[in-house]
């Protein structure tokens, strides 16, 4: 079954490049990226580990741990990391979850619950569904899922910037308009009425129709 909005990210225990975790405990109270690979050592995946160790501390600074995924036993992760780091520039410098027996992509609705075997017998266009973002709220459940074709990176920087929403519209009730940076303008959420608006927003909003009311990002 596939995971929607709302729900609550599948727990797991599983051997990581960092040790051993179980999924809900290494979150604690903080925000999350789990982001997953169809099989190590493919040039897309090497391009991604390595963008996202350079800009981790972005993420440090939201408070957004991260964690990568591959269909691959750990000795593989471990030699696969050194490649990045020569290759990239930068090494992984968070988890990488190895998913051997598949169990974490079938419970993250990435590969089918039939799926079983040696993962060393599967390509990566047999797992090639398995090119997910996972964004995951301190309470657990999943905030944003990006499903991405073998042959495009992901834009981690875009990533960054829906955290960025994610994270303003949790503590205000607000939304981001189209093509919202962290600064820019934000709109009144449809479920505060004006009386609501009004109190919050002395001053007053914009509104070049009634149900778009835009207001300064509050701080």
């Amino acid at each position: 079954m596939s995971l929607q909005l709302g729900d609550t990210a599948p727990d797991f225990e599983a051997d990581t490049t960092e040790g051993r975790i179980s999924f809900h405990d290494w979150l604690g109270d903080s925000w999350a990226v789990l982001f997953s690979h169809p099989k190590d050592f493919t040039p897309v995946c090497t391009t991604e580990l390595g963008y996202m160790a350079s800009i981790k501390p972005a993420f440090d600074k939201r408070g957004v741990k991260i964690a990568g995924l591959s269909v691959d036993p750990l000795d593989k992760h471990e030699t696969w990391a050194q490649d990045i780091a020569e290759t990239q520039g930068t090494a992984p410098n968070y988890p990488i979850i190895s998913d051997a027996d598949f169990e974490i992509s079938k419970a993250y609705g990435m590969l089918p619950s039939s799926v079983d075997g040696d993962p060393g017998d599967r390509t990566p266009a047999d797992n090639q569904t398995v090119r997910n973002v996972f964004v995951i709220g301190p309470d657990k459940k999943i905030k944003l899922i990006l499903v991405y074709p073998m042959t495009t990176g992901r834009n981690f920087d875009e990533v960054l910037r829906v955290i960025d929403s994610l994270q303003l519209t949790a503590k205000h009730k607000v939304a981001t308009p189209a093509q919202w940076k962290d600064g820019d303008d934000v709109i009144i959420a449809g479920s505060v009425s004006d009386d609501e608006a009004r109190e919050k927003y002395p001053d007053g909003w914009e509104s070049p129709r009634p149900y778009i009311r835009v207001v300064p990002q509050p701080r």
